[in-house]
């Protein structure tokens, strides 16, 4: 993704996070930290291991997560539909 692609989608997101938080959705948004600080927790042999690497391993990129507030079972759907 070019620099003025990523911007524009940033844009865009913000817009409607801004628009979740107007009507009283938005209860947090959180920055995920770089990759190189991630840590990777699982069970093996019975007890906690760990590993220094990528939280996911994803095509994508993740930029962070949102918490909502939703009146229902189905505002969730329509509040993330720009997602």
């Amino acid at each position: 993704m070019i620099d003025d692609e990523r911007k524009a989608m940033l844009d865009e997101c913000f817009e409607h996070n801004d628009h979740l938080r107007t009507n009283g959705h938005l209860v947090a948004e959180l920055p995920l930290q770089p990759p190189e600080t991630a840590m990777t927790l699982y069970w093996k042999n019975g007890k906690v291991a760990t590993t220094d690497c990528p939280y996911a391993k994803a095509k994508e990129q993740l930029g962070g997560i949102l918490i909502l507030e939703a009146r229902d079972s189905i505002t969730p759907f329509s509040l993330c539909h720009r997602y």
